[in-house]
């Protein structure tokens, strides 16, 4: 059985070894940094989304779309979270997401405005409608009642036009004339026949008799 030891481990293979060691770490920590330094801060990103949170919130996305204009809020905490970190690829990843969400909530919230529009002016034009069938039977009633009639009045029917007439004024009795005025027709004053133009055949047509005159 061989035993080694350290010692006996040639020197210049140990400072070899510890030599690429570090020689890698340092790569490593160069790629860490130069990866950090690639990525800039998104600051445009961050603009974006809050600018898009601001105007998901003007057009109510918290009544509308609660949840997804919650994730965009919780996404762009996390962003900002992330750029104190210098994490910068992160908090880009994370605006991006939280612009997305806030933009969607803000469609959801238009269109729920939308209909909350629509939906008043229906409500609208139906009590205008009812209101309108309310009156018309109102004045279907109303026409419908008879007429009241004054008190002691005929129901008979008035003929047109006999309301504008005057009233007939009344008349007098006229005294009956005297006996002494009147007399007895003179003879041959009477009635006289009234001759023909073609008298009958077969005898005397005397005509009519004057009343009160000679045969």
């Amino acid at each position: 059985m061989v035993h080694t030891s350290f010692s006996s481990v040639p020197k210049v293979r140990v400072s070899g070894l510890l030599h690429t060691l570090s020689a890698a770490g340092a790569l490593a920590l160069a790629l860490t940094l130069g990866g950090c330094a690639s990525a800039p801060p998104p600051n445009q990103a961050m603009n974006l989304a809050q600018s898009q949170l601001q105007s998901a919130r003007d057009a109510g996305a918290a009544d509308y779309d609660p949840v997804d204009y919650g994730f965009a809020q919780d996404k762009f905490q996390q962003a900002q979270a992330a750029m104190a970190a210098r994490k910068y690829a992160k908090a880009a990843d994370l605006a991006n997401e939280s612009q997305v969400d806030a933009q969607l909530a803000q469609t959801k919230a238009n269109l729920g405005t939308a209909r909350t529009k629509i939906q008043s002016k229906l409500d609208a034009n139906a009590a205008l409608r009812e209101q309108g069938a309310q009156a018309a039977a109102a004045a279907a009633a109303e026409f419908a009642k008879p007429l009241a009639m004054p008190a002691g009045a005929s129901s008979a029917p008035v003929p047109a036009g006999a309301a504008s007439l005057p009233a007939a004024a009344p008349v007098e009795d006229m005294p009956a004339p005297s006996a002494s005025t009147l007399s007895a027709p003179q003879p041959g004053q009477g009635f006289q026949a009234v001759p023909t133009d073609n008298p009958p055949q077969g005898g005397n047509h005397a005509g009519f008799q004057p009343v009160g005159g000679q045969p």
